[in-house]
Parts: C-alpha cells; sequence; structure tokens
C-alpha cells in the first residue's frame, strides 16, 4: 500500500516511483523471457503481429523496440499485470475496482533505442472519468544515458493538448507549436525491478538510447472499472473479462471535462506509436535528435 505522502506527492504532481517491488529472480526470468522473444524476431522482417522493430532491424542484428500485450503472449507477464503488489498500490490513485486496460513491453536497445514523443494518453484513449495510470517496471536500470521516461509534473491538472498535425492525429504534441515549456520535465530514473506509475493525463516521453545499456520497461495500463471508454466496447465480454478487482457495472462515473478526439488517425500504418509519431519527428525533430 502507498503512505498518504506518495498518495499526495502522486496526485500533486501526477507521477511516483516506487523502489523495489521485483525480487532479484523475477528479474532475471523476465530478462530470460525477453531474450527468448528478441531471438524469435530474426525470424520477422516486417512490422505486424506482437513484434514492433527498430528500423536497423535484421536477423543478424535483431532489435526490437516494443513487444505488444506481453501478457496474452506470456503466463509471467500476465501473472505480474495481476500481481498484488502492484494492484495493492492503485487503490489509493484509481480505487478499489481496477480494470487492466492494455499492456506493452518498449524497449531500448544499446547505442540508439527509438524515442518516444511527448503525449499524454488519455489523449490515446478518453474515458468518461480520468482515473486512468500506466504502471512502468524497469527491467534494466533506467537512466538520462539510455532514454529513461520524462515527465512534467503537474501537467496531469491541465488541459489534454493537440495531438494532431495537418488535420491528423499522430499521437504526440508538438512543443514549439503549443509553446510547451519542458524545461520543469524530470527523469524518472530508476533501478531495475522498481516501477513508476503516471497519471493517463501527464505529459510525457523519452529520448534515445545514448548509452551501451539495454532500457526495458514492461507497461501495464489500469482503469477504474466505472471508466467508460468514449470509443466504445467492441465485445461486452471481453471488456468485463479485464477487470482484475470488482464486478463489471452499467453505471459508468461522468465528470465534467473536455476530452479530445483521436480521429481521423494518421495515414501511416504499423509500428504503433512509432510509426504514429513519424510526422513530428521529420518535422521537428523533438527526441528524434534528444
Amino acid at each position: 500500500m502507498l503512505t498518504q505522502e506518495q498518495v499526495d506527492f502522486y496526485r500533486e504532481h501526477g507521477y511516483l516511483v516506487v523502489a523495489d517491488v521485483l525480487r532479484p529472480d523475477e528479474l532475471e526470468e523476465a530478462h530470460a523471457i525477453v531474450d527468448d522473444f528478441v531471438e524469435q524476431s530474426r525470424h520477422v522482417s516486417e512490422q505486424g503481429g506482437h513484434f514492433d522493430l527498430e528500423p536497423d532491424h535484421t536477423p543478424e542484428n535483431p532489435k526490437v523496440r516494443r513487444l505488444s500485450a506481453p501478457a496474452r503472449y506470456h503466463p509471467f507477464f500476465g501473472g505480474l499485470m495481476r500481481d498484488s503488489r502492484i494492484l495493492d498500490l492503485l487503490t489509493s490513485l484509481i480505487g478499489l475496482d481496477i480494470r487492466a486496460q492494455g499492456d506493452k513491453l518498449n524497449m531500448k536497445p544499446a547505442d540508439g533505442g527509438s524515442p518516444v514523443e511527448w503525449h499524454q494518453d488519455f489523449a490515446h484513449y478518453p474515458h468518461t472519468n480520468d482515473d486512468l495510470c500506466a504502471v512502468g517496471i524497469a527491467l534494466d536500470d533506467a537512466t538520462r544515458e539510455n532514454g529513461c521516461m520524462m515527465v512534467v509534473p503537474g501537467s496531469h491538472r491541465g488541459p489534454i493538448l493537440d495531438h494532431h498535425q495537418d488535420g491528423y492525429f499522430i499521437g504526440a504534441i508538438s512543443p514549439s507549436r503549443d509553446h510547451i515549456d519542458l524545461t520543469s520535465a524530470v527523469p524518472l530514473e530508476m533501478k531495475a525491478g522498481s516501477l513508476s506509475i503516471h497519471h493517463a493525463r501527464t505529459l510525457h516521453g523519452s529520448a534515445l538510447n545514448r548509452s551501451g545499456m539495454s532500457r526495458r520497461l514492461l507497461l501495464y495500463q489500469y482503469a477504474a472499472v466505472d471508466a467508460w471508454p468514449l470509443g466504445g466496447v467492441g465485445n461486452w465480454d471481453s471488456f468485463n473479462a479485464n477487470i482484475l478487482r470488482g464486478e463489471p457495472t452499467y453505471d459508468f462515473r461522468l465528470v465534467s471535462m473536455t476530452a479530445r478526439t483521436r480521429m481521423p488517425a494518421g495515414s501511416r500504418s504499423g509500428g504503433g506509436i512509432y510509426e504514429l509519431q513519424k510526422p513530428l519527428q521529420e518535422q521537428e525533430k523533438v527526441f528524434a535528435t534528444g
């Protein structure tokens, strides 16, 4: 459980770091599983499935920048998503009833792993309320040099910014266009086995990996059970199967706020957020150059 001081810090700043959550043996197991996935990627040459590949990926030198839905592909990650050590931390932040809202493993191979441009998660999946957060579990030491996540403290209490460019949703903001001051951004440096929690409205991103050390960050997204996605639900039973604590409900909580649409979507396909954000990188070179 979180202390009241930790809860207050999260409410004020929109993020929190909790040290030493995973044991060394769990980290060792996670590393072996991830290494096996990367080995499998030698036989993959195109974006798709659960592999999102770095541009310079080759069979001889496999480089994966994201594994999509790792909880679906390996029981270790599925079990960790449901682990009480994590869920107990969230009850003070988003409530007792918790739904799994998505998961991915973002990986930055040594010497160049791809950046993720500044964005707010809530712009990608607006809901009827904003009791949503993401938990980032560090599988490696996360540092400035290897491209740790950076957050803008207090940005979760501000507006949802424009994530469009030339009329299309690209999943990233334009700091220069919108005159966003990023000088207050904080690097979430943490030791392997620690985790971060950030609010779905918190502005965040990460730079290139400029070190010889990999940076692997396992990300779990969670939502209050009474938060309804404004984009709708494709299958009611599947939606409720993602409830980790609590029961299904037909009553969803509405709060007074503005939510931006993510339509129309950008024209690029494949590669998830990396390809979606390419128009911004090509125009502004925000995190693409560090």
